[in-house]
């Protein structure tokens, strides 16, 4: 091993979505001159998952295809693929596919979440889900072979199941689409953004029904708490996440949803040469834990990556500062309802509807590639981030 190796500081990025890619895309970027620090970006797949786009490619609607490896292209990163299945927090190593073995010197861990199919009896064996493009395709072929007059019901009255919905039923009318929840859709909406969501639903014809607790899914139908059942030829999983439980089992501190907990920097409380962010990490504000979102995930990513420059370079982080900026959400192809919100995500009066909210969401759904883009020529000072967050600026990396 030559003297450059021996001091090469191996940064392993674990996961790569939205907050993965970034921390990789802004760290390798920023040191691809510098010959001293290697980025390893790990994942299961080379293909990008565009999670606000799984409702569009359920109802077989195309979207572009983003391969990892090319979105890494000029960065100097390398890109493995494969399932990340243990990590030794103490031998500062993981496991990729029980077979390999990859060694690090500071983690990003961006393992992110999926679907919670194991909360409720059947889920798993009987409902689909949108945790990948191929298990939204599986969808996608389901809903082609119903006929006319066959239910469909969104577990999940959540901003995910309202738009998936929405997108099956306009995209298959013939179908009735329930949308079952604890819920109302909307419930946290300012009333004006909730009136506009309710009609465009009803305008769809999704049946709508609050106050429902899935307690069963079966082949051919749900099982609700009041002991009534809600026939079913396809039921779409969208209620409640859950994360992968490595980080448990390497011993890190997480919290009872098996997310890893940080300091304000977003460093691992008992291991500090793991950084959590997106959806992997309990990261908590003034206003309390973040929830995961592309809007808050990216930012995490970016500000990860500036904190281990600062820490190479014998500086303390910075503490990372969030505010939610608004939620925009699609009811089908030419209608959305965009909420614009406080920093703690209280919605604001402020609320677009129609076309231009569908144009808005556009815009925002499609940001992260310009983003990413202009990541990879970003100088070794100044931080980016997408648009649609609050997100305090670090100025220097140096």
């Amino acid at each position: 091993m030559n003297e450059a190796t021996a001091q090469q500081h191996e940064v392993l990025v674990l996961g790569a979505g939205y907050a993965g890619l970034a921390a990789a895309i802004q760290l390798a970027a920023r040191t691809r001159k510098r010959g001293n620090l290697r980025v390893t970006l790990v994942n299961p797949h080379d293909s990008f998952t565009e999670r606000l786009r799984l409702h569009m490619t359920a109802t077989g609607r195309p979207t572009a295809e983003m391969n990892i490896p090319q979105l890494l292209d000029g960065t100097g990163a390398v890109f493995v693929r494969g399932w990340a299945t243990a990590v030794d927090a103490e031998a500062k190593t993981v496991r990729i596919d029980d077979d390999q073995v990859l060694r690090y010197d500071t983690l990003v861990y961006g393992l992110g979440s999926v679907a919670d199919t194991g909360a409720v009896p059947g889920v798993d064996d009987h409902a689909y889900t949108l945790d990948s493009p191929q298990d939204a395709a599986l969808l996608a072929d389901r809903l082609t072979r119903l006929d006319d007059g066959e239910s469909v019901v969104v577990a999940g009255s959540g901003l995910t199941g309202v738009e998936a919905a929405a997108e099956i039923a306009e995209r298959h009318p013939r179908l009735q689409v329930v949308l079952l929840g604890r819920q109302e859709p909307g419930a946290t909406m300012h009333p004006k953004a909730k009136a506009h969501l309710d009609a465009a639903l009803a305008r769809l014809g999704v049946q709508v029904r609050s106050g429902a607790e899935v307690v069963k899914v079966l082949p051919d139908g749900v099982e609700l708490a009041d002991g009534t059942g809600v026939p079913a030829a396809a039921v779409l999983w969208t209620s409640g996440t859950r994360v992968p439980p490595l980080a448990a089992a390497a011993g890190l501190t997480v919290d009872e949803r098996g997310r890893v907990v940080t300091d304000s920097a977003l460093r691992s409380v008992s291991h500090p040469d793991v950084h959590a962010v997106g959806d992997a990490a309990a990261i908590r504000q003034g206003y309390g834990v973040m929830h995961g979102t592309c809007q808050g995930g990216m930012p995490t990513g970016v500000h990860a990556a500036l904190s281990i420059l600062r820490l190479l370079a014998g500086k303390e982080p910075k503490p990372f500062r969030f505010g939610y900026y608004h939620t925009p959400v699609s009811l089908g192809r030419a209608d959305a309802v965009v909420q614009f919100t406080h920093p703690d995500d209280s919605p604001r009066r402020i609320v677009l509807t129609g076309r231009r909210a569908a144009k808005y969401k556009e815009t925002v759904s499609a940001a992260p590639w310009a983003t990413f883009a202009r990541m990879k020529k970003m100088p070794a000072s100044g931080a980016l981030w997408p648009h649609g967050g609050r997100y305090t600026r670090t100025r220097s990396a140096k």
